[in-house]
């Protein structure tokens, strides 16, 4: 059986292990205070953000599925999830008598609204606390090139 990071030399491969291990712990942290603090899971926190930043509060369903990256399938099921929450509405798009629009409702904006300053002081904890600012540079710096990568292929 190969090894795991065969192709990898031992610099590369202890590089990707640390990197891999932290943002799998970061997210199991960011999701777990962010569902014992505000009530609301990592899905819900980027379906209502998006909203929020909408023009009106509403985005049509792919348009939502673009911004939060989520498969056509899982946003159907957890909008369904939301909707019965009372956080989001689901309405007929007048310009297209197929589309649908999501909403957010008074609820949903009520619960961004107080989950957003927990976020903050989450990623403040956990990501911008153990680093100096040289050290954020950096990682801002690295983010940015990684991201342009994958955005490109």
């Amino acid at each position: 059986m190969p090894e795991e990071n065969e192709g990898l030399d031992e610099h590369d491969s202890r590089v990707w292990e640390a990197y891999f291990e932290m943002q799998v712990l970061f997210w199991r942290r960011m999701s777990h205070d962010l569902q014992q603090e505000t009530g609301l899971s990592e899905p819900d926190f980027a379906i209502l953000t998006a909203l929020r930043k909408a023009p009106g509060g509403r985005l049509r369903a792919y348009q939502l599925a673009g911004v939060t990256e989520f498969e056509k399938s899982r946003l159907h099921h957890h909008l369904t999830r939301m909707a019965a929450r009372g956080l989001v509405a689901r309405e007929q798009d007048p310009a297209n008598s197929r589309g649908t629009l999501i909403t957010l409702t008074d609820d949903g904006r009520t619960a961004i609204d107080r989950a957003t300053p927990a976020r903050a002081r989450h990623i403040r904890k956990w990501l911008i606390d153990p680093l100096d600012r040289d050290r954020l540079d950096l990682l801002a710096d690295v983010s940015a090139r990684v991201t342009k990568r994958l955005r490109a292929n």
